[in-house]
């Protein structure tokens, strides 16, 4: 290591130890510092505002899972493309790689073993917020905030937490010349060196090629598979056959993805089925998608959404009224496949619970109209609707029908 880097480090430390809790104090402004850049105290006095210093690591996102919206990125097919190279940098030379949002948010990473585990302990990782709002001072906020490559080292990060660390990133631009994420080579602040700034560039410049050479990428698909069984896109029903709509449904409800013999397991169970046949529905569903399930894990890698999902999504909401909506009924109901028959009971109970613990009747009602045969629901409306509600001779007609079978 070069006494050059212990002393800058050192310097900086003592500066970080004399603004920081000067800044902090409503009306201060950062003043002059050979050691300071002005864009680092700049940062620092408008971090403070929503960052505590002390904080250990970076906040977690809220909008929305982090896989689907990595997938459904820009930046996933070129970087995709690179992820050998990523890697082998980042494993060679004792990097973590990450890549951004627009936002700010971590959506992928990639290194060692050692660094990966160091890394998470902040939080940067799949999920983190690294904007200058949400983490303060850092590399990848002030490549968001200027639009320029930007480097942070030790002390200059507004978190201390992050004093051991140097990180190097650049903004990756669109065709139309937006910023749509961050690429970023983060290391202990021991091993700092110029050349990964250069080498940050040149991925990046390389990325954004990709970008302006891509053709465009087909719309998102649309699963319908509540009391129905079918996947469009771009208006256009797409020709599967039950066993990939059964794949697509199960990879939907599982965004991290079957090591390949869960996935076989969860469709056929103990049926004797061939490797070749198994492989051979993966094959036409992964064409008929445009490549669109990994290899090694088997998990979707283009957005589908899907009513299931949806209505699991309200449910972890507390929004029934939405989760009543999209319930068509049951999943897949031909298919007898035990991952999907699973699935199939676990939407079944969580709805039929979410009504039990409504206390609005036209939630009783409306499953009602599902659930003929089932006494207790039908009791429950009866229970919630007032003695001169109208609506009580539709609950009380089928509570007699439930009764009597």
């Amino acid at each position: 290591m070069s006494p050059d880097l212990r002393q800058r480090r050192a310097v900086l430390e003592h500066e970080w130890s004399r603004w920081v809790p000067r800044l902090s104090v409503a009306g201060a402004r950062p003043g002059g510092s050979a050691a300071l850049r002005h864009e680092v105290t700049e940062s620092w006095a408008r971090s403070l505002s929503s960052v505590d210093p002390g904080r250990d690591s970076a906040p977690a996102t809220d909008g929305g899972p982090v896989h689907q919206r990595w997938t459904s990125s820009p930046l996933y097919r070129p970087v995709s493309g690179l992820a050998g190279e990523l890697r082998s940098i980042a494993e060679d030379a004792g990097f973590v790689t990450a890549v951004t949002d627009e936002s700010g948010t971590i959506l992928w990473t990639c290194g060692g073993p050692a660094m990966r585990r160091r890394a998470e302990r902040v939080n940067f990782a799949p999920g983190g917020r690294w904007d200058e709002q949400a983490m303060g001072t850092n590399a990848l906020s002030l490549a968001l905030r200027t639009g320029r490559p930007s480097s942070v080292f030790s002390a200059e990060h507004l978190v201390s937490a992050l004093h051991g660390w140097v990180c190097y990133c650049a903004p990756v631009h669109g065709p139309d010349g937006r910023v749509l994420g961050v690429l970023d080579l983060s290391t202990t602040w021991d091993r700092s060196h110029p050349l990964a700034m250069s080498t940050v560039r040149t991925l990046v410049s390389t990325i954004e090629a990709r970008l302006a050479t891509e053709q465009p990428r087909p719309g998102p698909v649309r699963l319908a598979c509540l009391g129905t069984e079918q996947a469009e896109r771009e208006g256009r029903r797409m020709a599967l056959r039950p066993r990939q709509l059964e794949i697509l449904t199960l990879l939907a409800l599982t965004p991290g993805g079957f090591p390949p013999d869960r996935l076989r397991a969860a469709l056929y169970g103990d049926r004797p089925v061939t490797a070749s046949t198994f492989k051979a529905e993966i094959s036409h569903l992964r064409r008929a998608l445009d490549g669109g399930i990994a290899a090694r894990r088997y998990a979707l890698t283009v957005p589908v959404s899907c009513d299931a999902a949806d209505v699991l999504t309200a449910l972890e909401q507390g929004d029934t009224d939405t989760a009543l909506r999209l319930y068509g009924g049951p999943l897949l109901p031909r298919s007898e496949a035990p991952g999907i028959e699973e699935w199939r009971t676990r939407l079944e109970v969580a709805v039929r619970e979410a009504v039990l613990a409504s206390t609005r009747p036209e939630h009783a009602l409306r499953y009602g109209e599902r659930a003929p045969y089932d006494a207790e629901i039908h009791e429950h409306a009866l229970r919630l609707l007032g003695p001169d509600d109208a609506r009580r001779a539709i609950a009380a007609g089928r509570l007699t029908t439930a009764w009597r079978d």
